[in-house]
């Protein structure tokens, strides 16, 4: 039992919890659409300034295909809107202001009736024509101009080892690479995978067997593969290899590695790609077609008149209309699914009650909740619920209200929200390692994918031209103990270029006085650090950068659980 509550914990924590010289090929001169300019425009938008949600590790982009004649895109940052209108991925972005990335709008804007092709399936990306509009708008409201380049990026490719060991395929069977369960007897965990169970190998391995694969569709595909490396852009396929093929390959799977204590049973992608397969991935600099901001304003317009008659808010359901609950059959193992499907359906299978709760509240760590009882981190539920027409296609976001209803009437969950002095953390400058900023370069703070053979868990953080008060937000929930976020007492002002790598899996701690993730404290038991080595977030940030992360106690804002019984109301 014990066993089973740590992988719990485990599991609580990972789903709360992804130049060189240039090469001018073909350059367009920088453009933009003026209001008088023919093409397709939204008839009317509300641009304004995102509210910033506390409580949030990181901020990000929230949209949804269009709906009756309506297009919300809720906290985009500049760059965001951008790669949207324009249909570029964020690393091909280039240029701007600093804070293109930093600052965010709320965009509403009202569709014409007449246009066309604005109809798309939740998982496509815009029509061309609500592209155009969003071009248009950009200009119009942003005076935004760019221009189309070509530039060498870092790109992993495909490529052949001394000795490929892949069998041709016959081309008879089902083609694709599939997620197969281990039969070697192993205890590892179990998740789920389209609605079916996965049991994980030693080391926490997911297998699969590929069938019918050319090389071109497998490198296209890597990067969605469970357990693959965090990669931006699609693998690149340069084996020169012909036709289909037949191959099994297993690596280990990303964070739930933490449940595994031998080293020796993990297996990294690049490593599996190289010894099982006799293929080799490469990252190298290949041309790439990308977009370049030239200007854009930092505040829009303002807004037209009549826009909040044009565009009124719409009432957000908060509850579902239809919810079924079960406990989770024993036999399932201890993994789970937690996804929203279109049309705002809620599809949760095998996950404990303290996960549904922090969903709930939109938490990012069971520190912000208080009175959670023993039982909510073991027993583990089946929810699946309809939201109502109107609510379309919801985020985890905007979903948390349907979600907390359920747990009140059917859990009878009851609480309230109070202050109480906390441990959290402050910033303090010790020796200061960093570089000043050119205060032109735009500001940024990326996690770029970890280099072949990096130890699991290894986490680099590249920060540019950013404020140190900047940098503690983004420290947000990124360690045990951070998710009240952190304050800035360094002094230190301007911007600053610097390096971070750390380990997430190093010093972990499971347990403490409030059933989570307690940071470092006396009641808290530290779980061995990772095997494969590393610092972990408040031993680099030392020794790397010279600050420190002081704990000090400080009324902070927590959500206390009066009530929840264990049992549900019948369906």
């Amino acid at each position: 039992m014990h066993t089973d509550k740590r992988r719990s914990q485990s599991l609580i924590y990972v789903l709360s919890y992804l130049c060189a010289s240039v090469c001018i090929c073909g350059r367009f001169p920088a453009y933009a659409q003026s209001p008088d300019d023919a093409g397709a425009k939204f008839e009317i938008a509300d641009i304004h300034p995102a509210a910033k949600v506390t409580g949030q590790m990181n901020q990000f982009m929230r949209t949804s295909p269009p709906r009756n004649g309506r297009y919300e895109i809720r906290n985009a940052s500049m760059l965001d809107l951008v790669r949207l209108a324009y249909g570029f991925d964020q690393d091909k972005v280039l240029g701007g202001p600093s804070w293109l990335e930093m600052d965010r709008f709320d965009v509403i804007a009202k569709i014409p009736a007449n246009a066309g092709g604005t109809a798309t399936p939740a998982d496509a990306g815009l029509s061309d024509s609500v592209k155009e509009m969003l071009q248009a708008l950009l200009a119009d409201r942003f005076s935004l101009k760019v221009h189309k380049d070509t530039k060498p990026l870092p790109v992993y490719v495909l490529t052949v080892g001394k000795k490929p060991m892949l069998k041709e395929a016959d081309g008879s069977g089902d083609t694709g690479c599939k997620a197969q369960s281990d039969t070697s007897g192993s205890d590892g965990p179990t998740f789920f995978m389209n609605g079916t169970g996965i049991k994980l190998g030693p080391g926490n391995t997911i297998r699969y067997a590929c069938r019918n694969m050319t090389m071109e569709a497998f490198a296209a595909g890597f990067r969605m593969m469970l357990g693959s490396p965090n990669m931006q852009n699609p693998v690149q396929d340069q084996t020169g290899l012909k036709g289909s093929w037949n191959f099994d390959v297993h690596w280990s799977f990303g964070l739930l590695m933490m449940n595994q204590q031998d080293p020796g049973d993990r297996i990294t992608a690049f490593d599996a790609i190289e010894k099982q397969l006799g293929l080799k991935l490469e990252e190298r600099q290949i041309p790439t077609p990308v977009i370049v901001v030239d200007s854009v304003n930092q505040k829009p317009t303002p807004n037209p008149p009549g826009v909040a008659e044009a565009l009124p808010d719409i009432p957000v359901p908060t509850e579902f209309d239809v919810a079924n609950i079960k406990p989770t059959d024993p036999a399932a193992g201890m993994g789970g699914r937690f996804g929203m499907q279109p049309g705002g359906r809620l599809n949760a299978q095998g996950l404990p009650m303290q996960f549904f709760l922090m969903r709930a509240f939109n938490a990012n760590s069971s520190d912000q909740l208080v009175g959670v009882p023993g039982w909510a981190q073991s027993e583990r539920f089946d929810i699946t619920a309809k939201a109502p027409a109107s609510a379309g296609n919801l985020d985890m976001v905007s979903m948390a209200p349907l979600l907390l209803s359920l747990l009140m009437d059917r859990f009878k969950l009851a609480y309230h929200t109070e202050e109480r002095p906390l441990t959290a953390y402050t910033l303090v400058a010790v020796k200061p390692k960093l570089k000043k900023a050119d205060p032109a370069i735009r500001t940024s703070c990326k996690n770029p994918p970890s280099a072949p053979g990096a130890p699991q868990g290894e986490v680099t953080m590249v920060c540019q031209n950013m404020t140190i008060a900047q940098f503690a937000e983004q420290l947000r929930n990124r360690g045990q103990g951070l998710s009240f976020g952190v304050l800035d007492s360094t002094g230190l002002e301007g911007g600053w270029d610097f390096t971070l790598t750390y380990n997430q899996l190093a010093g972990m701690i499971l347990g403490g006085g409030r059933g989570g993730s307690a940071g470092p404290s006396e009641s808290a038991t530290p779980m061995a650090s990772d095997p494969g080595g590393g610092l972990s977030i408040f031993e680099a940030i030392e020794k790397q950068l010279g600050l420190k992360l002081e704990a000090q106690k400080r009324p902070l804002p927590v959500i206390v659980i009066d009530h929840l019984e264990q049992k549900p109301t019948d369906n």
